[in-house]
């Protein structure tokens, strides 16, 4: 018999911890204390701590912070390291040309921005939130949108705990718990699995561009003293990549000797043979970047998915009795190369929006006023002056930088034209018409193979639970994906969940998931050519234990 699931009732309830749920958390807090109104609030965050699982580059234009919170630097958020020089590169196999900085569109320019660790942000605003009395818990994943009889959403229900792989009740389960709300906020990030299913049950995405994403790996070093210029920003396109291939590297130097590079690789990629995980390793072995890295130490690592459509593949963000913001939504300027700052502003956007149907009484409609103040909102003006960045890039890195400098220099992002987006996993070919990629093995001090790496993500599942991958048909991993594709999912996964094994004869191949090792950056989810492949949930908790990525 099934233990009944314990239920709580609040005027908002906000699913996921990352820079915009906390701002919608903070912002409702704030406007209630400013109308001496009583407004329950609970923020729930399936990692272990607030930050754990937020990985991004990267650089921060605090203009959303600064409206949110005026006094962040007497407050003492985490924003350090000023952006002090700009510099873009073309990398070559052996060389590389420098973008001169009178030809950087300004969406390229980091003055008055800053190097930060997200996740060091995102613990600071869970501070400043629980301070306003905002209900925070940790270790809890959303695993169902609940409905009204009316069939808007009453809110949502955390993970049950302690299942065994057969799905059937351990000795130490304990049932999910129902946060019931007026209002509920999608703030999961990208391609999160409750906005996923919620953008196909209210078919918010009918009159947008499907989402395109790409794939960003990151580590954090320590780099010796002699090579350390705190505040430069180096970004480059070309090199390890071929010319259609979108995608590029970064390099943010922040103080106290840590560097943050990372490589990006658009999920639209034609040859299966790709693989971003090992681009990204030889990516460090270009003169350029080794010769910051060289001598120093690896910290951490991590990847993630990032959704990069732009404004046209934007969904309808409300639906009965509740919205979708941040990354959930699909808020990152891609032009920028930026997503804090959007998805702050969409969070707050969102809270005032609920704040005012709280407290005129309403509940379980659609918060009109979230789309509205978008749409007249700075947020609007700069995704719209960026929408044609990530259409032009997927035409390939010549003509892509050539038409979108275009866009930007002569039109100033006001082209009177808006190029479209296709599904990323459309576009993978055969692997009988692509050529296989070899690449070289790691050398342990620059390159890294992807188990010692995702060892450095503290990643952390129990064995003995669920598997949260989850193939719609096990038989197409062979009879499509390996047949048809020798089965992209061992290269495209940052780390090493996939595997094709086969018995001693070298028959009966069959693919193992080592559910274990997933860093849940979601690319699986995305870039599988028979979308056969969904991501849930595992245990709250669980997943990767960044220190401030």
């Amino acid at each position: 018999m099934r233990m009944q699931r314990e239920a709580m009732e609040y005027d908002a309830v906000i699913v996921g911890g990352g820079p915009a749920g906390l701002a919608a958390a903070i912002r409702l807090k704030q406007l209630a204390a400013a109308a001496d109104k009583e407004i329950g609030v609970c923020l729930i965050e399936k990692g272990s701590e607030v930050g754990a699982h937020i990985l991004s580059g990267a650089v921060m234009n605090p203009r959303a912070l600064d409206e949110l919170i005026p006094d962040w630097r007497e407050r003492g958020a985490p924003l350090q390291t000023e952006a002090r020089e700009d510099r873009m590169f073309i990398l070559s196999a052996h060389g590389e040309t420098e973008v001169p900085h009178w030809l950087l569109p300004k969406c390229f320019q980091n003055h008055g921005n800053y190097i930060i660790s997200m996740g060091a942000l995102c613990r600071w605003l869970g501070q400043q939130a629980e301070e306003l009395g905002v209900e925070i818990y940790p270790g809890f994943a959303g695993s169902e949108v609940l409905f009204n009889d009316d069939g808007s959403v009453k809110g949502i229900a955390t993970g049950d705990m302690g299942r065994l792989k057969d799905g059937s009740e351990g000795p130490a389960f304990q049932p999910g718990m129902e946060l019931h709300a007026r209002y509920t906020f999608f703030a999961e990030g990208c391609r999160g699995h409750l906005g996923k299913q919620l953008q196909a049950h209210f078919r918010l995405n009918d009159a947008s561009d499907p989402q395109t994403y790409a794939i960003g790996i990151k580590e954090l070093w320590e780099i010796v003293p002699e090579k350390r210029q705190p505040g430069l920003v180096i970004h480059t396109g070309g090199w390890p990549l071929e010319p259609d291939t979108y995608g590029g590297g970064f390099m943010y130097q922040m103080d106290d000797g840590l560097v943050a590079v990372g490589f990006v690789v658009g999920l639209g990629y034609n040859n299966p043979y790709l693989s971003p995980f090992e681009e990204f390793q030889r990516y460090k072995t270009h003169p350029r970047i080794r010769e910051f890295l060289e001598g120093g130490k690896r910290i951490t690592y991590g990847a993630r998915a990032i959704a990069a459509g732009g404004l046209q593949s934007l969904p309808k963000l409300v639906f009965p009795g509740g919205a979708l913001i941040g990354d959930d939504a699909g808020f990152l300027s891609a032009s920028r190369i930026k997503g804090g700052h959007c998805a702050i502003k969409s969070g707050a956007m969102a809270a005032e929006a609920a704040f005012d149907a709280i407290v005129a009484e309403r509940s379980g409609d659609e918060l009109v006023a979230f789309p509205e103040a978008f749409r007249n909102s700075w947020l609007y003006q700069e995704l719209y002056e960026g929408r044609n960045f990530k259409p032009w890039m997927s035409k390939g890195l010549t003509v892509g930088a050539l038409m979108f400098g275009i866009d930007q220099i002569v039109f100033r992002g006001r082209a009177p034209w808006t190029l479209h987006n296709t599904p990323d996993h459309l576009k993978l070919l055969s692997a009988a018409s692509c050529s296989p990629i070899h690449y070289p093995k790691p050398d342990n001090k620059l390159t890294f193979d992807r188990l010692s790496s995702v060892f450095l993500s503290n990643t952390n599942h129990e064995e003995n639970e669920p598997c949260h991958l989850l193939l719609a048909d096990p038989a197409k991993a062979i009879d499509v994906n390996l047949a048809v594709y020798d089965s992209p999912e061992q290269r495209y996964c940052p780390a090493g969940v996939y595997e094709i094994v086969r018995d001693a004869n070298a028959e009966h191949p069959r693919l193992q998931i080592n559910a274990q090792n997933c860093v849940h950056c979601k690319t699986c989810d995305i870039k599988d050519p028979t979308q056969n492949i969904t991501w849930v949930s595992p245990q709250g908790g669980e997943g990767p234990n960044y220190p401030n990525m």
